[in-house]
């Protein structure tokens, strides 16, 4: 069997969080796929919901460039497992101290990602609940 590759490392420590994951994925282009997944996460980015800013490109210029496509092949066309990905980042958040479920509770992860300003959820309607004598929205609950 031949030797892997290595891998461009991910930026400062978020390489050795990547590592964690490479026996999951096959080849140089997968694992450098999730690096630069990784990276887009969690890179201080006004937004991180298109792959154009994930990349770290122009919202519509920069949709051809090499690095956002590579990634868009890499989320939609490459084989690899999601579920074996989330049960090995769920493994790892519960080897953490820090994030260990425990008698007093545990970390709750909201990876959604959107922003609240106000008491409204964007894109929410407004709902009625027959009981209640004004209309609600989802979020206020």
């Amino acid at each position: 069997m031949t030797a892997r590759r290595p891998c461009p490392p991910a930026p400062g420590p978020l390489e050795e969080y990547a590592a964690r994951f490479d026996d999951l994925f096959f080849s140089l282009a997968q694992r450098r796929g999730f690096r630069e997944y990784l990276t887009g996460l969690l890179a201080p980015r006004e937004r991180n919901k298109t792959i154009t800013c994930l990349a770290g490109a122009e919202p519509l210029t920069g949709a051809g460039m090499p690095g956002v496509q590579r990634l868009q092949f890499f989320l939609s066309e490459s084989p690899w497992e999601v579920e074996r990905v989330n049960d090995r980042r769920l493994e790892l958040l519960r080897e953490e101290p820090a994030t260990a479920p425990h008698d007093g509770g545990v970390i709750v992860i909201d990876d959604s990602g959107d922003r609240k300003d106000g008491t409204a959820t964007a894109n929410v309607g407004r709902q009625w609940l027959g009981r209640w004598e004004r209309p609600t929205t989802a979020s206020s609950r």
